[in-house]
Order: C-alpha cells, then sequence, then structure tokens
C-alpha cells in the first residue's frame, strides 16, 4: 500500500508554541509509519519550504493552538496550496477562536451561556456598573486566545481593573463573564456531517488552582479528570447535545471539543476547541480511548475525516 504524505504542523509563533511542539511530538511518535510518510513543519520557520513541498503533500496535521494556527490563518494557507488538513475550516476556525462570536452564534442556536460584557482595549470601565451588570464572582479573559491564557477569576471589584489589564495584554478585546459555580465538563465530537459525541470528561482541579487554568492544563497530576463523568444518562446525553449542537452552530468540520459547566442539571456553555490538546494523555484522546479509539487511531479517523471533506468540497 503507498504510504500517505502527512505534514505535520506544530510550534508556530502563539503563546502555546510549548505545547504545540510537546503535542506534535507525541502525534509524530503516535502516527504509523507503515501508513504514512510524515514530514513535520514549524510555521515560524518552515513555511516556505511546506509551500515548495505542496505539491508532494496528500494532507496536513495541524497541530497548532492560538492564533495563527487555530485561527483559520494556517488553514487559509493551505487552502491556497490546496492541501487538505484535519479539522475545522477558515470559517469555523476563526469564529471558534472569537469567545464574542461564539457567544452569538451559541445562543442563536438555543443554548445557554453566562451573561457577559466585551470590553475593548481603550473603552472607559465603570467597574461598579461592570460588578452590578454581572455580579462577582467574575471571569476575565481575553476575546481571542486559548489554554486559559490572560485568564482571572475576579472575587473583588477592586481586582477588576488589574484582570482587566492582565487580558488587554493578550488581544485587543476582553470578556467579562458571570462565574458560573458548578461541575466543570468537556465534551469531544467527531465527525463531517454525521456526528458522534466521545464520553464526557468531568474537569476537577485541585485546591490550589480556582480554575482549569494553563497550569492545571498542563501540568501532570494537578487536574483530576474522571471520564466517563459523573453523571447520570440523561445528563450525559444533554452535554452530548450541547457538544454536537455547539460544533454544528460554529460551523466546525472533522472534531471539536466543548466546554461547559453544569449547574442544577443546567449547562452553560463556555467555548469550543476546534484544535484540542492531542497528546496521548489530552482530554479529547482520552475521551476517545473510553470510546474504544487508541491514540493512533484516533490520529488515523481525523486524516480520513480531512481527507473525506476535501473530496465532498471539491
Amino acid at each position: 500500500m503507498e504510504k500517505i504524505t502527512v505534514a505535520l504542523l506544530s510550534g508556530g509563533i502563539s503563546s502555546e508554541r510549548e505545547v504545540s511542539l510537546h503535542s506534535g511530538q507525541q502525534v509524530y511518535e503516535a502516527l504509523d509509519k507503515q501508513k504514512y510518510d510524515v514530514r513535520r513543519y514549524d510555521p515560524k520557520t518552515d513555511l516556505p519550504r511546506l509551500v515548495a513541498d505542496a505539491g508532494q503533500i496528500d494532507i496536513a496535521m495541524i497541530i497548532l493552538h492560538g492564533p495563527y494556527g487555530e485561527d483559520g490563518t494556517v488553514q487559509g494557507l493551505l487552502e491556497l496550496l490546496n492541501i487538505p488538513y484535519q479539522g475545522s475550516g477558515v470559517l469555523g476556525s476563526a469564529l471558534a477562536m472569537n469567545k464574542d462570536a461564539t457567544k452569538q452564534l451559541y445562543e442563536k442556536a438555543g443554548l445557554t451561556v453566562p451573561a457577559y460584557v466585551i470590553y475593548e482595549r481603550d473603552d472607559p470601565v465603570d467597574i461598579n456598573d461592570c460588578v452590578k451588570t454581572l455580579g462577582l464572582p467574575l471571569v476575565v479573559k481575553p476575546v481571542e486566545g486559548g489554554s486559559s491564557v490572560g485568564m482571572s477569576i475576579v472575587r473583588s471589584a477592586q481586582d477588576l481593573q488589574a484582570a482587566m489589564d492582565k487580558a488587554a495584554a493578550h488581544d485587543d478585546a476582553v470578556m467579562v463573564e458571570a462565574f458560573i459555580e458548578g461541575t466543570e465538563l468537556t465534551v469531544g465530537v467527531v465527525g463531517n456531517r454525521r456526528l458522534e459525541a466521545l464520553p464526557v470528561i468531568e474537569i476537577i482541579p485541585d485546591a490550589d488552582h480556582e480554575f482549569f487554568d494553563y497550569e492545571a492544563k498542563y501540568t501532570a497530576g494537578v487536574t483530576q479528570e474522571i471520564c466517563p463523568a459523573r453523571i447520570d444518562d440523561n445528563l450525559t446525553q444533554q452535554a452530548q447535545a450541547c457538544a454536537k449542537t455547539a460544533h454544528r452552530a460554529l460551523f466546525c468540520q472533522g472534531y471539536s471539543r466543548t466546554d461547559m459547566i453544569m449547574k442544577d442539571g443546567r449547562f452553560y456553555i463556555l467555548e469550543t476547541n476546534t484544535i484540542p490538546g492531542m497528546t496521548a494523555t489530552s482530554l479529547l484522546p482520552r475521551a476517545a480511548r473510553t470510546a474504544g479509539y487508541e491514540f493512533s487511531q484516533l490520529l488515523d479517523k481525523l486524516i480520513e475525516l480531512g481527507l473525506e471533506a476535501k473530496k465532498e468540497n471539491a
């Protein structure tokens, strides 16, 4: 059988570069070398080589996170080069990266989201009015970005401005959102037209972390991740349905992972990741393993879906 030539893209220039390089290495190790001829590219340095090699590449695996990787920019380049790739296209990638756009589309699709306000970097902020509108605690984060970079939990009005300044260091717009106290869940979805929701994962950061922040995400042993989540079948089906709805609302393709909070049997949708963490122990691969897909089989599936999407859109 002739091997499929895979361009593995990892690294890049976002604040999540190191996570991307680590994920890329694990993906490289897991890809079956009997099936694939894997060529590695770091967009920070290797874009000219990628362009030159385009005619020899069957599909790209994009293992990039944050701006200039997960936001539709690299996807657009690959479209121009006529290279298929796994996951969402330009539109879905760009929408999912922008938390303001995602909130509006979630609500239009009938999903529940925490109350929120968007501030541009230079907007005057009435701290007291913001707290009166949304209450305390508050979640403050950049409108665009991932891995909880620049995110804070604010429990007093006097801390809000500093949290907004921290978020604004990563983006021109800042989201201030009501904090929902509940059970944190995440649900992966795999498929193009026909979607398969993976088992629900319950996330419990340790006592030293107020939320599932960058350190909690990427430091072994800091977070307890329970799969399947400790919720009944009815709630499981509701969470999975919410993830599918979010996936479709944002025009995602291939796969995604949607984060949510469950409080009093109600699901508050937070965000959707179009290129979730892809180490063997990351959340989506863990849920896939519970569903019966080993890591290498999950990668096979994503490559298959990427090639299928290219044929359907040809």
